[in-house]
């Protein structure tokens, strides 16, 4: 879905999370469901929805479920070349806890235990 070009459930989620992420966390740069590749894209996004709240390229991006997230997370580390990847990253957890998956190179398995540590010592 693009800005409620939809109304399927995983798009309703996503307006649900867009409008708690403005109530929470107001001094982050975020906007609506959009395709992957308009998110991705600021140059793109900017002619198609010159309206939208994102200045550049996102760097982070929200999926509706973790399907959607392990197939978006794998194309882009794919695509980006060199295996290198930060992710994937679990938010609401009681204390900080990641996953590395049995393709992880050392360069991740190190980069995820500097975000965990990072996380750990995060006030809260």
């Amino acid at each position: 879905s693009n800005f409620g070009s939809s109304n399927q459930p995983s798009a309703v989620k996503m307006r649900q999370t867009l409008d708690l992420l403005r109530v929470q966390a107001p001094w982050l740069e975020v906007d609506g469901e959009m395709h992957g590749d308009v998110a991705l894209d600021g140059k793109q996004r900017a002619a198609v929805m010159p309206h939208s709240a994102l200045a550049g390229n996102a760097n982070l991006l929200v999926f509706p479920n973790i399907d959607a997230a392990n197939i978006s997370y794998n194309l882009l580390k794919t695509a980006a070349g060199g295996n290198i990847a930060i992710g994937p990253v679990l938010l609401g957890a009681a204390k900080p806890v990641h996953i590395l998956t049995a393709s992880a190179t050392v360069r991740r398995i190190v980069n995820m235990t500097a975000l965990t540590v990072a996380d750990a010592n995060a006030e809260r």
